[in-house]
This record gives structure tokens, sequence and C-alpha cells, in this order.
């Protein structure tokens, strides 16, 4: 996965997230060595490749499609991301959206809350890309607290 590809981040060896890569980023993930895909983004943003899934799955990668809608995140959508990530555990994965906004804060509250990291660690992922607006203020603190996690 070239880094070029919009927010792209190497977290770990096993974990990379970006924005929206293009379709020839999504043609090298297999030489990359990804063997899951997980996209939060919506399909039928204009952002969003058309053929994305038949892309990735051509080269023998899972792909798994996780719409979050930016506007209005669920806590269902994060309780989702949350199992397919603890299912998906020792695979490397390539996880985005559309600019790697909705993925910094799902995998800081993951890694708050199943990994437990604390919160002023695992949010300098997110603030590393950008500073979330009041819905996702709202949306992390109200998913924090469903796990009896308090922040300031």
């Amino acid at each position: 996965m070239p880094d070029t590809t919009f927010n792209f981040r190497q977290l770990t060896p096993l974990l990379a997230t970006a924005g929206q890569p293009d379709e020839e980023a999504l043609h090298n993930l297999g030489q990359a060595g990804y063997e899951v895909v997980i996209n939060l983004g919506l399909a039928e943003a204009d952002y969003a490749v058309t053929e994305e899934q038949a892309i990735v799955e051509s080269q023998g990668i899972r792909y798994l499609h996780l719409p979050v809608s930016f506007q209005q995140p669920e806590l269902e959508d994060f309780r989702n991301f949350r199992q397919q990530l603890k299912n998906l555990s020792g695979r490397k994965l390539f996880i985005h959206c559309a600019a790697n906004k909705r993925v910094s804060v799902f995998l800081a509250l993951y890694r708050t809350i199943e990994e437990g990291w604390p919160w002023s660690e695992a949010r300098q992922g997110i603030e590393s890309l950008w500073q979330p607006d009041e819905i996702w203020r709202a949306f992390i603190f109200n998913t924090l607290q469903s796990e009896g996690i308090e922040i300031q």
C-alpha cells in the first residue's frame, strides 16, 4: 500500500488505515500482504470506488463493508466494528473510510475499550488527523460512557 493514499497510517505491522484508496492502491493490497479490508465509508458516495469489493476479493482478500454515516454514527456501528476486529485478531488488516476520520475514532474507541489504552493515548490517533465535531464528540463520549469509561 503506497503511503501516498490520503491520510495513510501504518499503525502496526498488522494494521494500516487510510482515507479512500484509489483503484491502483486497491490493486496493490494483495502484494502488500493484506488479508482483510474493512471499509467504513459509504458505497454510494462520490469518493467511493465502484468496484472496490471486486478488486479486493479478486486478490483473495476478505472484504467487509461496514458503512457508517458521517453525519449520524451509531453505537451499533461501533459494536459491529468491534466484534469484527475481535474476530480478525492476528490478521493483516487495512481499514479505511473517506478520509480516515471514522476509522480513527473507531480504532481509538476499540483500543480504549478492548485493549485498555488510556483515552489520552488512544485519542492521539484521532487528533493527528482531525478535531471531531460536535456529532463525533458526542458519539465518542456516549460510546465510552456505555462501557463505563469516563473521560474529561
